[in-house]
């Protein structure tokens, strides 16, 4: 839709709401997930004066989880419970010609993980946070799951396992956190309403205070300690040194969770779901490439989202005790063939190139998608480099296995033919060298 077809679609149902005439400003696109675009606007009348207000509607092909209906039924019960969430202006019922969206006021506060990673913050700031966090899930997991009829059940192995045969990708770290998972797995809890995606990213957070929670579209029922283990996964860190979202202390966390709700959790137990999450986040990574690949949508950052699978399968590994020191790789020297430059040399000009020339002459989102080419193009050099002798060593541990590929060793793994023991070191070595590959500075800050 043209940018002044949604302004004109936007006066209609907004005036309509506030029964009231409305102009719109500031029409701008905002960063969206995978299913959903978000704009935000102005609406300005002389009886409406102004509102900021946030649009959030399904991308064509794009649903996800629960209908918007659903969802506004949900909404309204967890601010009646005591969540921050935004106010709905426009419910899914209403929008009309906006189809599948959501108008809610807009909402101070940060959402961006980095910058609120990286923002100075006192032991009293993070404990605040934590306080609040705690006391945000433990409002949503007291929300009456029988109000909810239409929530589905999900099981995170169930679905794991399930998405895992889809991709049609042998993944031997994956599998070998899947049977971890299996035989660790804590006593089920009672059914509670689940967020399902409470991380940093999609917390709006004004200095020490949780304004918002937002992205509730994969709400679903299930046991309540999965928002926990989640919101403690390491991509949700963004490079913050603390366990909960690399803001805050599981410790504090805890305590105001166990004090809000009255029920105590074991920290081994969060922990496991954050095994769980993990591994959750990297079939997500990969499914997120497939819709790329198998040309749904044709997009830069789908393609490179692929390469991240393997810093889940890094972490993954390390939370189930297969964990030990990064191995050196030396990379080959670079084949004559075809003189100079050679292709390395070549890579390394385009990217000189994008980021000295052409990226002063961009802001905003051209500015982020050249971002998002460099990384992938960087990706792709690393590998020019290093693929000959990271081949050689992946093809001398298979050998040493006894097996022929990845694909033969994951399913043996998942037979139970072999043990993480005997296996777990290879896998994990062949993981850190593809993590070498798509994003080395993963594997700098676990060392640290």
């Amino acid at each position: 839709m043209a940018h002044d077809d949604l302004a004109a679609d936007l006066v209609t149902v907004v005036g309509t709401a506030l029964d009231a005439e409305v102009e719109i400003e500031g029409l701008r696109r905002l960063s969206g997930g995978a299913s959903r675009e978000t704009w935000a606007f102005t609406a300005v009348g002389p009886a409406a004066e102004r509102r900021d207000l946030i649009l959030q509607r399904t991308r064509p092909g794009g649903t996800v989880g629960s209908s918007m209906e659903v969802e506004d039924a949900l909404l309204a019960a967890a601010e009646a419970a005591g969540v921050p969430v935004p106010a709905t202006v426009v419910g899914a019922a209403d929008a009309g010609v906006l189809g599948s969206g959501r108008i809610t006021a807009a909402v101070a506060g940060e959402a961006l993980g980095p910058r609120l990673v990286r923002a100075e913050r006192s032991a009293e700031g993070r404990r605040a946070l934590a306080t609040q966090m705690g006391e945000a899930l433990a409002a949503i997991h007291a929300i009456p799951v029988d109000a909810h009829p239409d929530l589905p059940r999900r099981d995170v192995l169930e679905q794991a396992r399930t998405g895992l045969d889809l991709l049609g990708e042998a993944r031997p770290a994956f599998e070998l956190g899947l049977r971890w998972l299996h035989d660790h797995r804590p006593p089920a809890t009672p059914d509670a309403v689940v967020h399902g995606d409470f991380r940093v990213g999609n917390l709006l957070v004004e200095g020490d205070e949780l304004t918002a929670v937002l992205d509730w579209e994969i709400s679903h029922r299930g046991d309540p300690l999965e928002d926990l283990g989640w919101l403690c996964v390491r991509a949700w860190r963004f490079g913050g040194d603390h366990e909960v979202g690399g803001l805050a202390d599981l410790d504090d966390l805890l305590a105001a969770y166990t004090a809000a709700r009255g029920v105590a959790v074991d920290p081994d137990h969060v922990r496991w779901w954050t095994a769980a999450g993990t591994l959750s986040w990297g079939l997500m990574c990969a499914v997120q490439a497939h819709r790329h690949l198998d040309g749904h949508i044709r997009s830069v950052e789908l393609a490179t989202i692929g390469r991240r699978v393997c810093e889940n399968e890094y972490d993954l590994l390390g939370l189930i005790g297969i964990d030990g020191p990064s191995p050196a790789l030396e990379p080959a020297p670079p084949p004559d063939l075809h003189g100079r430059p050679t292709a390395e040399e070549l890579l390394d000009a385009v990217r000189s190139h994008l980021t000295d020339e052409i990226a002063p002459l961009l802001d905003g989102a051209p500015a982020f998608s050249l971002k998002v080419v460099d990384r992938a193009l960087a990706t792709v050099q690393r590998e020019v480099e290093n693929a000959p002798a990271d081949d050689a060593a992946q093809a001398t541990r298979l050998a040493a296995l006894g097996v022929a590929d990845e694909a033969e060793l994951a399913a043996r793994i998942r037979a139970g033919e072999v043990e993480g023991a005997e296996v777990g070191p290879a896998v994990r070595a062949a993981v850190v060298a593809r993590l070498r590959v798509a994003n080395p500075k993963w594997l700098q800050e676990a060392d640290q």
